[in-house]
């Protein structure tokens, strides 16, 4: 009998670092014992501390890719990541429309982790207004969650506060992260769209430079998580404990002279 794998396609930039966009993507999704597949956003010139420039891929092209795969392989779950412009917002928003795949786990990147800004403003709305409506997940951290929402986040009673507005009318489920609240004790917050549920998920700080694409890992990992056919709760939970472990597992190793990588494949080797 033949054998068939888990399959997960993530829409994303590349990361010539390897620590975040699309090389965290296909570790990550590995990791977790998914098939990786890849669309390529944008090639961004990047290391671990700063952002040089960014090339972006035309929509068109971008739309190509993923019907390629698509149409030939099929996907389980679907990640986006990085999409740098309102055009390409739609020409995904579009393709994707054209395939029955529940699974698809939004991270909203806008900053990246050396604060650079990755999402151009005038592509904020048209993200709000076609692509998310279409995503089972969306993942933003505070920050994002403060251009969407349109609202300071400054406590765990803020994020309480702002998550349902960022649900469309309670139609998309939301992991709002709080990594960059001040707090020994970190509390993400899960709003759970299809059973109208919020749920914490608390952690200790892990204390690492190497936080380089944490918010990429973690998108990742739930998408595979769901590929695997875990309740959304279900995979919002390991994908927080894979987060974790990634996190803890690679704090002393010593990548480039800025925020490093996390261990992607602590579960394999060290």
């Amino acid at each position: 009998m033949s054998k068939h794998y888990k399959r997960v396609l993530t829409i994303a930039g590349s990361d010539p670092s390897g620590g975040a966009g699309i090389q965290a993507d296909i570790k990550t999704i590995s990791a977790c014992r998914c098939y990786a597949m890849s669309a390529i956003t944008a090639i961004v010139d990047e290391n671990t501390f700063e952002v040089k420039g960014v090339h972006p891929v035309p929509a068109s092209f971008v739309k190509g890719q993923i019907e390629s795969v698509l149409n030939d392989i099929g996907a389980d779950a679907v990640k986006i990541g990085m999409l740098h412009s309102s055009e390409l917002i739609l020409a995904v928003k579009e393709t994707l429309s054209k395939y029955k795949i529940r699974n698809i786990v939004l991270d909203p990147v806008m900053v990246a982790t050396a604060g650079n800004d990755l999402l151009k403003q005038e592509a904020v709305r048209i993200l709000q207004d076609e692509l998310i409506p279409l995503t089972r997940v969306i993942t933003p951290n505070i920050p994002e969650a403060e251009v969407l929402s349109g609202q300071k986040i400054s406590s765990k009673e803020d994020m309480f506060r702002v998550i349902k507005g960022l649900s469309c009318n309670g139609k998309v489920s939301v992991l709002l992260k709080a990594g960059h609240l001040s707090d020994n004790e970190l509390t993400d917050i899960f709003y759970n769209a299809e059973v109208d549920e919020i749920i914490e998920l608390s952690a200790q700080r892990i204390t690492s430079r190497n936080t380089h694409g944490t918010g990429c890992t973690l998108s990742s990992a739930l998408s595979s998580y769901l590929a695997h056919g875990l309740s959304l709760n279900d995979a919002v939970r390991k994908a927080k404990d894979y987060i974790n472990q990634a996190i803890l597992h690679g704090a002393h190793y010593e990548v480039g002279k800025g925020h490093g990588p996390v261990h992607h494949f602590f579960d394999f080797w060290e």
